[in-house]
């Protein structure tokens, strides 16, 4: 069965970075687009990046354009998030997205 499994998170002060990874198993990693989501404490999912099979296409939400990146190694069947210039308004539980799958989730947590 599909598995997702979300590291890299945890406790960052305003302006700090980390990088998040998400393992998958269970389906062909290499030919299946990947996003991120996200859901702040008492909101909706938001979608934060995307990125194709590939990892030749990417897109973004504008609140994270410019300080995060997500890129792919198909050899390792894991996808990343580079966060970088943190905001407290980036709290959330970060998702790994493959089509209708999604993993456990990861927190995130931004503050002072």
């Amino acid at each position: 069965q599909v598995q997702l499994v979300e590291s890299g998170g945890g406790l960052v002060r305003p302006g700090g970075s980390l990088r998040l990874s998400c393992v998958a198993s269970g389906f062909t990693f290499s030919t299946s687009d990947m996003n991120w989501v996200r859901q702040a404490p008492g909101k909706g999912l938001e979608g934060v990046a995307f990125i194709s099979s590939g990892g030749k296409y990417t897109s973004y939400a504008d609140s994270v354009k410019g300080r995060f990146t997500i890129s792919r190694d198909n050899a390792k069947s894991t996808m990343y998030l580079q966060m970088n210039n943190l905001k407290p308004e980036d709290t959330a539980v970060y998702y790994c997205n493959q089509g209708h799958n999604r993993g456990q989730g990861i927190q995130v947590t931004v503050s002072s």
